[in-house]
């Protein structure tokens, strides 16, 4: 007991010192406070963070608890608490730019179109911001691979002026994924979710949740047990994140899940999602996607100019009909990719002379 008080008051000694010598850098308490003064948190979450500063302040520099604090209030002041995107419901812009994205799936850029005028009448009639509690479904993609349910997520995000992240799921078995860790665990991070939140950088986000179809369940733990509240409308509003221990406020996001099959996603779950089936393109559809998407993206990739190469309607029809059997486009691009590849070696070789 004697040797702990000698070395606490050889450590306050030390810091005087330091002080007078003006080598103490910056207060690393005085910093946060700072911070969580900027930070604009809500009442609830400032006072736990309070709480914090206060059990950091009291709390030695040679203690790993101090680490363990230190961590955790760099997260707390690094969610966007106060931050959102300035975003306007523009339903003939956001038309406009899934037509430009994406050619065909007709259907489906219909039922988002609806799912946006709802947004926007619930908001300027009154009934609660875009996205607020309660405020509509959860559209959920469904499709083969290669339909661009991936790319549809980041039509949207960039339709409506928001940020735009991503969450994969496929494969995840551990519930701590989506909730967060316990913070007496050593090496303790929020879930997903959180993390999510502060890439975007905002707190009304788009937040794609990829292969949903394929969350896991074992010993480990239930995910989609945990994604229950978090897509739920009527509960998400004060989302418990077990590593932050605070209410977070998920209300505002636009969650789109995505996924293969729907047999394989949780009833539960199920029962909160408005399905939208992409079935896949025709062959006109896989012309126009070649066309004006993919033959420019792969001439790019593969070091050719516009000028250097080019393939005739025929050449591509060819292509759909006989090499490729799929819903979606993917193992077009691959065969484009081929042909351009040929046409690469020929032009390096210089058996072609460039135009």
């Amino acid at each position: 007991m004697q040797k702990t008080q000698r070395e606490f008051l050889l450590r306050q000694q030390l810091e005087a010192i330091r002080k007078e010598l003006g080598e103490d850098g910056d207060d690393v308490v005085a910093d946060f406070r700072r911070r969580v003064a900027e930070a604009g948190m809500p009442d609830a979450v400032h006072k736990e963070v309070e709480r914090e500063l206060d059990r950091l302040e009291r709390t030695s520099e040679q203690s790993p608890e101090h680490g363990w604090i230190r961590n955790y209030l760099d997260w707390m002041v690094d969610l966007p608490w106060s931050v959102r995107s300035e975003y306007e419901l523009d339903l003939v812009a956001a038309r406009a730019v899934l037509d430009a994205d994406h050619t065909g799936l007709e259907t489906v850029k219909d039922r988002i179109i609806e799912f946006l005028a709802v947004r926007k009448l619930r908001q300027d009639r009154g009934l609660g911001a875009a996205g607020g509690r309660g405020s509509g479904a959860i559209i959920t993609l469904v499709g083969p691979p290669g339909v661009g349910k991936t790319s549809l997520g980041e039509s949207v995000a960039r339709a409506l002026g928001r940020k735009f992240a991503r969450v994969s799921l496929g494969g995840v078995h551990d519930e701590a994924e989506i909730r967060g860790h316990r913070r007496t665990y050593i090496g303790a991070l929020p879930g997903r979710i959180a993390r999510a939140l502060r890439e975007a950088g905002t707190m009304n986000p788009v937040i794609m949740l990829d292969e949903i179809d394929k969350v896991g369940s074992d010993w480990r733990g239930d995910p989609s047990s945990a994604l229950l509240e978090v897509l739920d409308p009527a509960q998400n509003h004060s989302f418990r994140d077990h590593y932050l221990e605070v209410d977070l406020d998920l209300s505002e996001v636009l969650f789109i899940p995505t996924g293969n099959v729907v047999e394989t996603i949780p009833g539960p779950l199920l029962d909160r999602m408005e399905i939208v089936s992409l079935d896949g393109y025709t062959e006109d559809e896989k012309l126009a996607i070649a066309r004006n998407h993919l033959l420019a993206r792969q001439t790019e990739r593969n070091g050719l100019s516009s000028g250097e190469v080019d393939i005739t309607d025929g050449a591509l029809r060819k292509i759909i009909a006989e090499h490729t059997r799929e819903a979606g486009v993917r193992n077009l691009e691959r065969e484009i990719g081929k042909v351009l590849r040929k046409a690469a070696t020929k032009v390096a070789a210089g058996e072609v002379t460039s135009p």
